[in-house]
């Protein structure tokens, strides 16, 4: 069974039989969400050479070129999307955790600095350590919502100091905190019958047209890139969107959503980590601290997995 048509989760799998942090899909997870959040956050490297180029254009652009990438490797699959309910949760998560989320991203980068939106936006641990159990029909667990919150917090620290901001820029910054959320919680269901790799690809194929429309609506003038935009959105489309996202559906159908989230909370300390290699600044002494608690909170969240595996394996040996 290849990665396209892995199963992420089926009905009658108990936690403990696909989050055992001891088992190879598991660390194949924690890998994998660990190295998809890492490389969203070199975005930055990015971000200051595509600076001048029309937004919604770019971002279309770099889904474009990932779904050049990523469509001819499920067109010839017999498994497709089917219905009204698997299309439309594509076009939700396209719609929302993509398109929508970058619109709310660059709406709140108007009205508030950069620390101040990467500070909502990193409460995406603590706020999936609640919603993904409920939406589940479980009830959160307590010791995971309180590695969420510490990795929140230390999200927070590692943004950097921000303070700058309106009632304008805190909402389009709880919008794009909701677009993070749903670009989690709306592939979970698809995961189990399509698989990481035809999620990644008909999601990012869908948000094309929506991010043209996007830049139709905003009056954007598209152009060709530079030749150092042009680098810069390669990376994007081939790095940060298809390698990225490929590895994060494949992560989040082994670990689940509240766990998998966890590690959004290296996406600043990746950040920071890029502008120390690039000389763009040295982290103050307030983010360092902000990366040692994302730090302890991720290991406190695998830790219990493991601990919660090693029990599920007894109990079920003594059964």
């Amino acid at each position: 069974m290849d990665l396209a048509t892995k199963p992420a989760r089926t009905a009658g799998t108990t936690e403990a039989d696909t989050t055992g942090a001891a088992g190879p899909g598991s660390l194949r997870g924690t890998a994998g969400a660990a190295v998809s959040m890492t490389l969203i956050g070199t975005l930055m490297a990015v971000s200051a050479v595509i600076g001048d180029y029309p937004v919604f254009t770019g971002q279309a652009l770099r889904y474009g070129l990932a779904a050049l990438i990523l469509l001819p490797l499920v067109l010839r699959s017999p498994v497709r999307p089917r219905g009204l309910r698997e299309w439309s949760l594509l076009t939700a998560l396209a719609a929302t955790g993509l398109a929508g989320f970058n619109y709310c991203l660059v709406e709140a980068s108007r009205s508030a600095d950069p620390a101040t939106v990467g500070a909502v936006v990193g409460a995406t641990p603590a706020v999936m350590a609640i919603v993904a159990p409920l939406a589940a029909r479980r009830r959160p667990s307590g010791r995971i919502l309180a590695a969420g919150l510490v990795v929140a917090a230390g999200a927070v620290l590692a943004n950097g100091p921000g303070g700058d901001g309106d009632l304008r820029g805190t909402l389009f910054s709880l919008g794009a905190l909701a677009g993070e959320v749903l670009f989690t919680l709306l592939a979970v269901p698809l995961l189990p019958r399509l698989g990481p790799l035809r999620v990644s690809a008909y999601s990012v194929a869908l948000a094309v047209p929506l991010l043209a429309a996007a830049g139709l609506v905003a009056g954007e003038r598209p152009r060709l890139p530079s030749p150092a935009e042009g680098a810069g959105f390669l990376y994007l489309g081939v790095v940060i969107t298809a390698l990225a996202f490929l590895v994060w559906f494949d992560a989040l159908g082994r670990l689940g959503p509240d766990r998998a989230v966890l590690f959004a909370g290296l996406v600043p300390v990746s950040a920071a980590g890029t502008g120390l290699l690039l000389g763009l600044g040295t982290p103050s002494p307030l983010q360092l601290a902000g990366c040692l608690l994302v730090a302890l909170g991720l290991t406190c969240g695998v830790k219990l997995r493991e601990r919660r595996s090693t029990l599920g394996a007894a109990r079920s040996r003594v059964l």
